[in-house]
């Protein structure tokens, strides 16, 4: 990468550290804890910086402090108003609360009621208008101006970024060996902070952007691409179709490199924190360690921080997430049989899998509606066997005894 005088940026090492000094006490040190496990699956060594665990679930409470901290009196008597789907509606509407501000958050249709709801009880008026952040975002920038609110950018403000950097300053300040971190990118905002501090702090350390596939916003701006944006992510903490100005400037010059990762590859990163580490993220959240998981190779042997961005997420989803992974890790399969309609077919096949190890969890006749013959019926089964190596065997076995099985 060459060289860049970085007091030339927007935003400084300086302006980092003031926030820092700003939101000191307000806003949680989170924990920075190495996953022993992770590495040995990923290849390499792994620490987590935990800002899921922030009162509101999110490193957005940063910035949103370090902005508010700025206001006139006259600005805060007039209140505040933002856009956002989520994560930066609770930085917002808890500080200001806390600061005796009036605030008004406008969100997008179609965010996560669980985001909704807590940023209610924060306090705010919560507007729900758009279908996008962008239209979600050029209502609040109306409105405001109407009522002469000060609009606080989610992103696109150098105080904003200089709160989000702070991440970046407690995670070099625990575990200085850190060489590349890896870092979720929605509008910039939280990539774009970490990277000034650590690149005046570390000039070798390498920083990763990642991306949603369905979002590639910021990895278009870079390179130059017109990869399409378009769908429901289950990262919609970073589902920006137009990335900051200021943020991609300081991305441009400090980002080493922007990774995408498919829904497939988010579900599993997700699934797998929960699992080892007893840790809820969001999508978004996720991101950084399932870029790891799909490119091995570019992390392997480095000491890497991953930023667990945030975990608000609707337990419905979570439960879906997982139950989507046991199935893709042949865990729990759906099968359907064809049998012949007679008395002690489904004993039958009942013993077969219980004497194979397997677990029935659902189980459904189809006579009407099959193209089988009139005196055949379709047996619909939900079974949990332990691993894709069980589930063969399982197949096996159903085989041998002449039904025809087949996952669906």
């Amino acid at each position: 990468m060459t060289a860049i005088d970085l007091t030339a940026l927007p935003v400084t090492l300086s302006d980092v550290r003031a926030a820092a000094d700003t939101i000191g006490g307000a806003v949680l040190a989170t924990a920075c804890n190495q996953s022993r496990t992770l590495g040995e699956i990923c290849g390499c060594n792994i620490w987590l910086k935990f800002e899921n665990l922030q009162f509101t679930s999110s490193f957005k409470e940063r910035g949103a402090l370090n902005r508010l901290n700025a206001l006139s009196a006259e600005q805060r008597e007039r209140g505040v108003i933002a856009m956002s789907a989520g994560n930066h509606a609770q930085g917002v509407a808890y500080n200001a609360r806390r600061l005796g501000i009036p605030a008004t958050i406008v969100m997008p249709v179609g965010t996560p009621m669980v985001k909704v709801e807590n940023t209610k009880r924060h306090g705010a008026e919560v507007v729900i208008s758009g279908a996008t952040l962008e239209e979600a975002g050029a209502f609040a920038r109306e409105h405001g101006v109407a009522k002469g609110m000060t609009m606080i950018h989610p992103y696109d403000d150098p105080l904003i970024i200089a709160g989000q950097g702070t991440v970046a300053l407690e995670m070099l300040a625990v575990v200085p060996e850190l060489d590349t971190l890896v870092v979720p990118i929605g509008g910039g905002g939280l990539i774009s902070g970490m990277a000034v501090a650590a690149r005046a702090l570390k000039p070798g350390l390498r920083i990763i952007g990642v991306q949603a596939g369905l979002y590639p916003s910021m990895f278009n701006a870079i390179n130059s691409s017109g990869l399409p944006m378009r769908g429901d992510t289950l990262a919609e903490g970073i589902a920006v179709k137009s990335p900051g100005r200021i943020t991609t400037e300081i991305i441009r010059h400090l980002v080493d490199d922007i990774l995408l990762v498919t829904e497939p590859q988010i579900e599993r990163a997700l699934a797998t924190l929960i699992s080892i580490e007893k840790t809820v993220v969001e999508g978004a959240g996720a991101v950084g360690l399932a870029a790891v998981l799909a490119h091995p190779a570019q992390f392997a042997g480095r000491n890497v921080g991953l930023v667990l961005s945030g975990g608000n997420i609707d337990t419905r989803l979570i439960a879906s997430v997982l139950t989507r992974e046991l199935a893709r890790e042949g865990r729990l399969t759906q099968l359907s049989i064809d049998i012949v309609d007679r008395p002690g077919q489904l004993a039958a096949v009942s013993t077969l899998l219980a004497d194979a190890g397997a677990n029935i969890i659902e189980v459904s006749h189809q006579r009407t509606f099959s193209d089988l013959p009139a005196k055949a019926t379709l047996l619909e089964l939900v079974i949990e066997t332990r691993d894709q190596a069980h589930l063969n065997d399982v197949m096996m076995r159903l085989t041998a005894a002449n039904f025809q099985a087949r996952c669906t």
